[in-house]
């Protein structure tokens, strides 16, 4: 059976590509006719139920290219995806599509699109690179804090009868009005506030200090300009507080008792040997995980790898987005996200560019490793990865890796394990060595780079002696300058990759 689209890669400057494809007439015509299918469920014509009328009636009602136009675009960002699949490209940012004329009927679809690719690498050292790697190390500072955190959960109100200080927490009621009306909002009862903790709005907690229960205060506070209620903010807001009753924080005595109490422990040695141990394991993940960073950072900053400007800004582009898309989920959108950075989306882009440039070298660097090494993944370890999947769906691995078949998904899930597997090969192969050999190591490598810059640089030419031109010498390769001329060598950036880097 013929594959439903066919694709031809034409490489272009700059690590993009333009790819032709060509969508098989059988699937633009089921395309056109699910499209009229749809748009029959709503027509009333004499002789049919509604929802019933045929396909091709609908086509012949309304006219074949106004229903194959709209089935087109409907569908165009799925047949996209397959054509992406088909050339084998890797894609960075958004593409360029060019949608040519509306084919005959029985004749395939073609369209073309432009975009940038993942760049290629040439690599350097990728096996037994030397890598930095600290201690796991717990301080004892760090402990006294998880402690004091422990003392504060098991902290208790008690009411007493004085004057209202700052870190007192305070049962009141309230009233407020804006410019001498109530607004929404503006009103509680038996609310608790804590003082000095910079909750609400300024003056708010000012106003109560010093204050007793069954006493009633008068105080001025204001909204700030950005308040999410936009009918209040920036304004004055007069309060009317009934102080119910003042209350202290008892944190308790660091003891034997406390640290049954807490967490069940005998001594109170117990629980902090207890909390060394638990966070000795923290830090020795996070080292693990530095170390397997630092191992990949290291190759690439011995590979070669050239990625041009525009490319950086599409990924950093594709890193905003998620970002705002991920905080959608939260009820954030996009306005708000601008207004609480307080920065124009170009200033994002620009700050994730960095980023965004290292991602896609360690991308390149990656995929470079995994052609060098034939890394290609089983079906087992393909079903292995889908274990947490699986139990969460309630599925069995096999089902679950049928249906990514299915949904054309296997490539990605392959390509992402063949990355881990690369990964996992640079670190096995790497050395451990100290941070204060690894960060010489750093030095050694930017004082040669920074040689080799200096001793690349060509001598001024001096102005020569007015004379007649004499015939140019032909040269092998004469070629015309462009801005990439002047660009540093890739790669002229050697530096070994540390935990403190």
């Amino acid at each position: 059976m013929a594959t439903a689209v066919k694709t031809t890669v034409t490489e272009l400057p700059h690590s993009r590509v333009r790819v032709e494809a060509e969508i098989d007439a059988d699937l633009v015509q089921r395309s056109l006719e699910s499209q009229a299918r749809k748009l029959g469920r709503e027509m009333k014509l004499p002789g049919f139920r509604q929802g019933k009328i045929p396909p091709a009636i609908v086509i012949q009602r309304l006219g074949r290219d106004p229903i194959l136009d709209e089935a087109v675009r409907g569908e165009l960002t799925g047949w996209y995806m397959k054509a992406v699949d088909d050339s084998g490209i890797a894609p960075v940012g958004d593409p360029q599509v060019d949608l040519g004329d509306l084919p005959d009927e029985g004749k395939p679809l073609t369209f073309s699109f432009e975009v940038g690719v993942r760049p290629t690498a040439e690599l350097g050292t990728y096996r037994g690179v030397k890598v930095g790697r600290r201690e796991a190390a717990v301080s004892e500072e760090e402990i006294d804090e998880e402690v004091e955190g422990l003392r504060e959960r098991a902290a208790h109100l008690h009411t007493v009868k004085r004057e209202a200080k700052d870190g007192d927490f305070l049962t009141i009621d309230f009233e407020g009005t804006v410019g001498g009306e109530p607004f929404p909002g503006g009103e509680g009862r038996d609310q608790l506030v804590e003082l000095g903790s910079g909750n609400l709005i300024p003056g708010f907690e000012d106003g109560l200090i010093g204050a007793a229960a069954g006493e009633q205060r008068s105080v001025t506070a204001t909204f700030p300009e950005d308040y999410g209620a936009k009918h209040v903010a920036g304004k004055d807001a007069e309060f009317e507080i009934w102080v119910k009753e003042v209350k202290h924080k008892h944190l308790p005595d660091l003891d034997d008792e406390f640290a049954s109490d807490s967490a069940g422990f005998e001594t109170l040695q117990e629980l902090r040997d207890n909390i060394r141990e638990r966070m000795l394991e923290l830090d020795e993940e996070r080292v693990v995980s530095e170390f397997r960073a630092g191992a990949l950072d290291a190759i690439v900053a011995d590979a070669t790898v050239d990625v041009p400007e525009a490319l950086i800004e599409s990924r950093a582009s594709e890193l905003l987005t998620r970002t705002i898309h991920a905080l959608g989920h939260q009820g954030i959108d996009k306005a708000a996200y601008l207004k609480i950075s307080g920065k124009t989306e170009r200033e994002l882009v620009e700050e994730a560019m960095p980023e965004a440039a290292l991602a896609l070298r360690r991308e390149a660097v990656l995929a470079a490793v995994i052609e060098a090494e034939k890394i290609e993944p089983t079906e087992q370890q393909l079903l292995d990865a889908l274990e947490g999947a699986a139990e969460r769906e309630q599925m069995s691995r096999e089902k679950l890796l049928d249906r990514l078949r299915h949904a054309g998904r296997v490539d990605a899930l392959a390509k992402e394990i063949a990355a881990e597997q690369a990964i996992d090969l640079v670190v096995e192969e790497a050395e451990e060595v100290s941070i204060e050999e690894a960060q010489e190591l750093t030095k050694k490598a930017e004082a040669k780079a920074a040689k080799a810059a200096k001793a690349a640089k060509p001598a001024p030419k001096r102005k020569p002696a007015a004379k007649k031109p004499a015939a140019r010498k032909a040269k092998p390769k004469d070629k015309l300058w462009t801005p990439d001329d002047d660009a540093p060598a890739p790669g002229g950036d050697k530096k070994l990759w540390t935990p403190d880097a």
